[in-house]
């Protein structure tokens, strides 16, 4: 799928999938600003110590990053699927820090069991499957493969 056709709506989505869009879109506003207030250290318990930033840096990036995706997924109804995309490829991205907090026993969130933090890794793929199908990106993938096969 092309950048345009992903740009453009190819379907309109239902009130239900407008209402969880911007349900997610204000969750990651909020998630975002508690990176960089309240929450900071509980998110920087969650970044791998692999990885080659700062810490806090990381914390505060990825809190920018929510900032702007909530933003667009509220705003931007016109490029709804490539929103769509791009905050999937941010759950896919942040995924890391989960499996980190897994791992490693890290105490955040409240999940201060090896079980909790194992259950909480069935939620990504969650918020994965909601930005998709919430901006129509499934639909709009599924759409342009139909019109590739006929």
């Amino acid at each position: 799928m092309t950048t345009q056709q992903m740009s453009q709506p190819v379907l309109k989505t239902s009130m239900i999938q407008t209402i969880f869009r911007v349900f997610l879109g204000v969750s990651l506003l909020f998630a975002g600003i508690s990176h960089l207030t309240f929450a900071r250290t509980e998110f920087l318990a969650q970044v791998p110590q692999w990885v080659p930033l700062d810490g806090d840096l990381v914390v505060v990036l990825s809190g920018i990053a929510e900032i702007i995706l909530g933003a667009a997924l509220i705003g931007l109804g016109r490029y709804r699927v490539l929103v769509g995309w791009v905050v999937a490829a941010f759950f896919v991205a942040i995924f890391p820090g989960n499996i980190a907090q897994y791992l490693n026993q890290v105490d955040a969130f409240g999940l201060v069991t090896d079980e909790a933090r194992f259950i909480r890794l069935f939620f990504q793929p969650v918020l994965i499957a909601w930005a998709l199908w919430s901006t129509g990106a499934w639909q709009a993938w599924w759409a342009s493969r139909q019109i590739r096969s006929a």
